[in-house]
Order: structure tokens, then sequence, then C-alpha cells
């Protein structure tokens, strides 16, 4: 389905990700007062009437600017200006017009979009009149808005709404979500970008550049796949700030929401214990999860070192053995497009379902192999078993003592269900319950 594309721009702090929120009507970009808390494009899809649209949040442009953190963002939203059909050209009110108002107006009445003024933090309609003084900048009527409360927002689309193109196709739903994680500055930025062929998010030296979860669709062999760059995961006690802590928030639920997740480690620094608190994140929540073992271009390279390397992560983490691994360069594109197969791979394996004969076929075999110990004497039997469900694929088992079966033995009939079918890269789940007799 093509949408309309709206893109929301304006120099710092003027409350473009708080205005992309409301307009949205849920939390998806971070707002904070510090300046800069958004640096990548960030989409949402709204709609108003019945009409859908796509609104794309972008980092605050500081026009002239040569930082490369300024250079960067402003590279982006003027990326975003040019894929969008309408420009929202967001001010602030409060603090009337900015020398970089001015200058932003230069650069947006040159693009041939449509651009509509908006003025926000009008808080008080209809008694303020601040917002008139912007008639200034020569870029049409402003329209007042407040964010926070929504008000003038109607007001706002049904001007906007005549000037965008009709959607067309019907609506497509995404097969697989892919959430591309890991501990900061990994590569996770440049791995999606090698994957796409073009500089879709930003990528800098500094670590932390990624804080919003950045979504971008790419149709593979058949598959819908959408990609969530996000931040970089780290342990709570060593985030700086609040933005950084909301980050790691935010990270997390689109983990819960991913079917599968590549953690990006940077091997050229090793397997850190952080790397495996990430990946154990998304395998605990259900996920696939990829090892992309990142910078394996900048690794010293001996005889089974690659091997070495996975014996080695297995160790330190059992669950580790039943993952992929990948060893690549983001740089280089080493074997960066053998992640989609791997992705296709583990997804098909996560939707598997097994027949109810079958599952039983196995448990017996499992049973006889390897009976459940003893209960103060009494027979620890495995009844019947069946899947319940699939993503991850979870069976039931009942037995007469379910709450006598130590968690060693569960580990054995997770593992023996895994090795009697391909379950590589997906965590499975054992539910026991009481039998009826």
């Amino acid at each position: 389905m093509s949408l309309p594309v709206v893109a929301v721009v304006g120099r710092p702090n003027v409350g473009k990700s708080t205005f992309f929120n409301r307009a949205i009507g849920r939390r998806v970009a971070i707002v904070d007062d510090t300046p800069g808390v958004t640096r990548d494009r960030n989409f949402g899809q709204a709609d108003w009437t019945g009409h859908n649209f796509f609104l794309v949040d972008t980092g605050g442009i500081v026009e002239g600017s040569q930082r490369t953190i300024d250079r960067l963002i402003r590279e982006q939203a003027m990326v975003a200006v040019e894929e969008a059909d309408v420009v929202l050209f967001l001010v602030d009110s409060r603090t009337g017009i900015h020398p970089l108002d001015q200058k932003l107006s230069e650069v947006l009445r040159k693009s041939a979009k449509p651009v509509l003024l908006t003025v926000n933090k009008v808080d008080n309609l209809p008694t303020e009149s601040n917002h008139l003084d912007f008639w200034e900048l020569g870029m049409g009527e402003p329209h007042p808005v407040s964010a926070v409360s929504g008000r003038g927002f109607g007001d706002l689309f049904d001007v906007m709404v005549p000037l965008l193109p009709e959607e067309t196709g019907e609506p497509e739903p995404d097969d697989v979500r892919v959430a591309v994680i890991g501990k900061p500055n990994a590569g996770k930025s440049s791995l999606v970008n090698r994957l796409f062929g073009e500089e879709r998010v930003v990528v800098s030296d500094v670590p932390g550049t990624t804080r919003d979860p950045v979504d971008l669709a790419m149709k593979y062999h058949g598959l819908n796949l959408t990609f969530v760059d996000t931040a970089g995961l780290r342990r709570h006690a060593r985030m700086k700030d609040s933005v950084e802590y909301y980050c790691s928030l935010r990270t997390a639920r689109v983990v819960r929401e991913a079917d599968v997740c590549l953690v990006v480690v940077d091997c050229a620094e090793g397997l850190h214990v952080q790397d495996v608190k990430v990946a154990e994140t998304a395998w605990e929540a259900g996920c696939g999860v990829i090892m992309v073992c990142n910078k394996w271009d900048l690794v010293a390279k001996e005889t089974q070192t690659a091997a070495e390397f996975e014996r080695q992560a297995g160790k330190r983490a059992p669950f580790l053995r039943h993952v992929p691994f990948l060893f690549a360069s983001a740089l280089t594109g080493l074997r960066v497009r053998k992640t989609l197969d791997l992705v296709r791979q583990v997804a098909a394996l996560r939707q598997q379902r097994i027949g109810t004969a079958q599952v039983n076929e196995a448990i017996e075999a499992l049973v006889e192999r390897q009976p459940p110990p003893h209960a103060r004497g009494r027979t620890v039997k495995l009844k019947y078993a069946t899947q319940a469900r699939t993503s991850p694929p979870t069976f039931i088992v009942f037995s007469n003592l379910p709450d006598e079966i130590p968690a060693h033995y569960r580990r054995y009939v997770s593992n023996q269900l895994r090795a009697r079918w391909n379950f590589t890269g997906v965590p499975i789940r054992i539910r026991l319950r009481k039998s009826g007799a």
C-alpha cells in the first residue's frame, strides 16, 4: 500500500517529537527538553477523517553548522523533505522568530513541495495571537497548534489533507518484524544501511547516535520485512541521562514486538557480558535470534577462528548453542546479504507447527530413552502432549505430577524436541499441565 508522506521539520526543540506523538496517537518518538534528541527519520502512520498518511519526525535542523552530527541530521531531514508530499514547518510561538527559522524558511521556499507553517506551543487558543508574528517568514498563513493538548490539529489537518495525493493499493501486513539490537556502536545502523544499499539511518563514530527506533521496509523473495534499527542496549547503571534510559525502554518494547532479532556484536572486541544479556533479552521474549558478528574484517584469523568464537559463546550461555552465527562486515559487505536468508529461515521455523501425533510420538521416544525421575517414591508420567501455539513454538505436556518434574528434565524435553525438529534460532516453550486422570 502506498500512503502519502508528511514530513515534520524545524530547528531543535520546537516540539516536533511531541507533535509527532500527538498526531499518531501514541508515544513513539522520545520527548525530552534536551535539544537534538531525535536524530533519525522516524516514521508513523496517522489518519484524519479517513485519510491515512505516513508522518515523518526528523531531527532538529541547525542550518550552517559544520558539526558532524548536525550535518548528518540536516542531511536526513532534507531527505525526508524530498520524499514527502507535504512538509509541516514547525516553529515555537514562545521564542518567536529565531534566526534558524529564517534560514530554514529560505531553504524550504526553494522546495517544490507544499509547506504549511505550523506554530507550536500556542496553548491558549483562541485567545493567543503570537502565531500571527510568523507571517514575517513569508511562508504563508501560520497555523497555530498545541502539541501538548492537541488543540488546532483538526484545523491544520483540514488544510493539509486536500494537499495529499490519493493513497493507492490495499493495506499490506508486515510479515516479519526484524529488530536490529546490540550494544552501542556495534555497527547496527551500518548493517541496516548496507542491507538497504543507501544511507537510511545516521551513522557516526559517536556511541548512541541512534535513539528512536527507525522502521524500514523491504520485500525479499515475496516476504515483507520491516527492519527496526534501535538504540544500543547497555546496563541501566551505565546510562548517563534520562534520554538514554527511555531509549533502552523503547528498544526493549521493540524487541517484544519483533519476530526476529539480529543481535549485532562487535567481534573485534570479542563477546562481552552485555552482548550475551542483549541476546538473552530477545530469546526470553520469544523472538527468533541471529547473532551477527560484525567487523569480522578486523579480526585476525587462524584455523577455526569462527568455530572457536561460537564454541566459547555456547559455553558462556547454553542457549547460544541453538542460535545461528553470521560472521560479517557492514563496512565491506562481507556476508551481509546472507542475513536476509537467515531471517527468512528463522522466521519460518518460528511459525513451524508440529502435528499432535508427531509430538506424542516424540514424547514417548524421549521418555523411553530417559524416564522422569521419581518423586518421593511415586512414578512421574508424561501422558500426552500437543503444540499449543507458534511464535514461539509452545508445547503443552500433560503429566500426573507436573509440579514434581525438575528443571533439568524440562530442559531435556526441550532439547529432545529441538533435536527432532529443526528449531535453529528459535526458542521453544514447554508448559507442564496436570492430566485429567
